[in-house]
């Protein structure tokens, strides 16, 4: 299998994940991003794109979420479209595919990208706006697919385009299987063998909570908790942000107990954060969405909400056996749901379900 990987950003390492999952398998795969992820998550080919991150385009791409989240609740479920809302967002997508086009041509030539038989878009996004390239190279017989992860679908929708030209669509995100009429589940890909379940516990039990969003995660929620439980138990709290991904993992393995979000502020409960901490054998506290909460199998996670979160806390605390307990369910769990060989698995069935193979 010769399979090319296309995705706007290497959000939390998945789409390389995907990559080394299936190089792992024997296929010849390779990963362009077109933006770098500022998390130093690693990278194959990165154009290095200009991405807008000054606070107009903040503030743009926060406002087009509150319109896209108040159509899709207006109108009820069903597939949001991704399209230019008006003629400066327009004439500003072309300018874009217009000086990007000599950078992506370059790569074409430089790294023989036109040789792949199936070309994975980690985020449903080709390099151009008008996904030129993904309609040449359907054209040519390549198989296309697209992966959604994050908030895609919630957020940006669907190229109406690439969504035509499709041979299968992939999602990590069950909320989504309710807003495409033909979409396949399967687990965030994680490789479980460079993590090692901590055997011992620090005297005076160290709690970390590493938000890459803070209003997604709840953390303003969490903090005040936090607090609260400190006047009654003798813990370390320790707040990560902002900081390379080595250097969050290395205070990850010095921790005992985790704190992903409460609030459902955004996602359905847990991503790599905490696929990391489990496989680290620390128990992780969450809220879930009740929809996936009933969905996922087998749930390791520590439950709790804004209101509830206290308790568990201290529950949690003045529990060895259930951290214990916690510890090995939490690693098992990664192992048979994300391995890559699970997913894997998984994957070439719907490869050869589709016709992709």
């Amino acid at each position: 299998m010769n399979i090319l990987h296309v995705a706007p950003l290497n959000v939390a390492g998945v789409p390389y994940n995907m990559m080394e999952m299936q190089q792992r398998f024997g296929a010849h795969a390779r990963l362009v991003t077109l933006h770098r992820n500022l998390h130093t998550f690693p990278e194959d080919i990165c154009l290095n794109l200009p991405f807008p991150r000054n606070r107009f385009a903040q503030f743009w791409r926060s406002a087009k979420q509150k319109t896209t989240s108040t159509h899709q609740h207006a109108g009820g479920l069903g597939t949001p479209i991704h399209r230019p809302r008006n003629i400066l967002e327009t004439l500003y997508f072309r300018w874009d595919d217009y000086r990007r086009a000599p950078i992506v041509q370059r790569a074409l030539e430089e790294h023989e990208l036109e040789r792949f038989d199936i070309i994975h878009y980690d985020g449903g996004l080709d390099f151009f706006r008008d996904a030129r390239l993904a309609v040449k190279w359907k054209k040519e017989g390549k198989k296309i697919v697209c992966h959604y992860m994050g908030s895609d679908l919630r957020v940006r929708g669907v190229h109406p385009v690439m969504d035509e030209l499709s041979d299968l669509n992939l999602t990590n995100e069950s909320d989504h299987l309710l807003l495409h009429r033909d979409i396949h589940y399967i687990f965030i890909p994680f490789d479980t063998t460079p993590y090692s379940v901590r055997r011992e516990e620090n005297k005076r039990l160290r709690i970390v909570h590493s938000p890459t969003n803070r209003r997604a995660k709840g953390t303003e929620l969490i903090l005040p908790v936090i607090e609260r439980v400190r006047k009654v138990r003798d813990i370390e709290f320790v707040l990560v942000e902002g900081k390379p991904h080595h250097e969050v993992l290395a205070i990850k393995t010095t921790c005992d107990l985790a704190i992903e979000q409460v609030g459902n502020m955004g996602g359905t409960g847990y991503g790599r954060n905490s696929l990391e901490t489990l496989a680290m054998g620390i128990p992780t506290i969450t809220e879930m969405t009740p929809d996936y909460l009933a969905w996922l199998p087998e749930n390791p996670f520590i439950l709790a909400t804004p209101e509830t979160l206290y308790d568990r806390l201290i529950e949690v605390i003045d529990n060895p056996s259930l951290r214990e307990q916690k510890k090995w369910e939490g690693r098992a769990w990664v192992e048979k749901y994300h391995s890559y060989d699970a997913v894997h698995r998984r994957l070439m069935e719907l490869y050869h379900e589709h016709g992709i193979l």
